[in-house]
């Protein structure tokens, strides 16, 4: 009897992953869609399918009344930990990362235009395939939550031990210093969780100056903490 209640219970709870579903595969989709091509949909729908599984059985509505509220963010940060696994996001090529943006940064100001993967390899004395893997991982680096991205490193200490409330008004100052449509690109990216090609259509702005501003936007912040 007891053997029988549990199997129901868990096939009642498999159910409620299998009714989901749909909206892991196009929260899969829409992360998918601000990542480069060498991140492949079906691995982020396959990670977070595993996640809603594992929280559909663990679930309890006694504590929780919507089962895709209780399941939603930690589905979503199942997939941002499998971006983090992936050895391009290492600590080596963040730094290289943190290189690249500051040397784009250099050569647009001068050049009004973004250099290529072979000009940054001359600048950065780096070889060009490393160039290009570090923006492939730069790509994946953006769509990691705020946070993460202003810690990355070992200046990122300085940001960890600021109290919350004060970054909190570091990142209001910092936004204050760009116009209202810039504001717009950060809460399209991060709160309205758009891709850069629509913003761009949205804002009527480029993809790449939607990038630089965004990048400037962290630089900033970092630098106003003393990072």
């Amino acid at each position: 009897m007891i053997a029988a209640y549990t199997q129901d219970l868990k096939h009642k709870k498999d159910e409620l992953a299998i009714q989901y579903l749909p909206a892991v595969k196009a929260m899969a989709f829409r992360l998918k869609e601000r990542l480069p091509s060498s991140v492949d949909y079906m691995d982020l729908s396959a990670i977070g399918t595993e996640e809603l599984i594992k929280l559909a059985r663990k679930y309890d509505e006694k504590l929780n009344d919507s089962f895709w509220g209780y399941a939603k963010k930690r589905v979503y940060g199942a997939m941002l930990d499998y971006l983090r696994s992936l050895d391009i996001l290492s600590r080596s090529s963040r730094k290289l990362i943190k290189a690249i943006d500051y040397a784009v940064e250099d050569y647009r100001a001068i050049h009004d235009e973004e250099p290529s993967d072979e000009q940054l390899a001359e600048i950065l004395n780096e070889s060009v395939e490393k160039i290009h893997e570090a923006r492939i991982a730069s790509s994946i680096y953006t769509v990691m939550p705020l946070q993460d991205q202003l810690q990355a490193g070992d200046e990122g200490l300085a940001l960890a031990n600021i109290e919350k409330d004060e970054l909190i008004n570091v990142i209001k100052t910092v936004l204050g210093q760009y116009s209202e449509r810039e504001q717009l690109i950060i809460q399209f990216y991060y709160f309205e969780e758009l891709s850069l090609k629509e913003i761009s259509d949205v804002l009527n702005i480029t993809e790449s100056r939607i990038s630089q501003i965004h990048k400037s936007v962290i630089h900033k912040i970092r630098e106003s903490v003393g990072a």
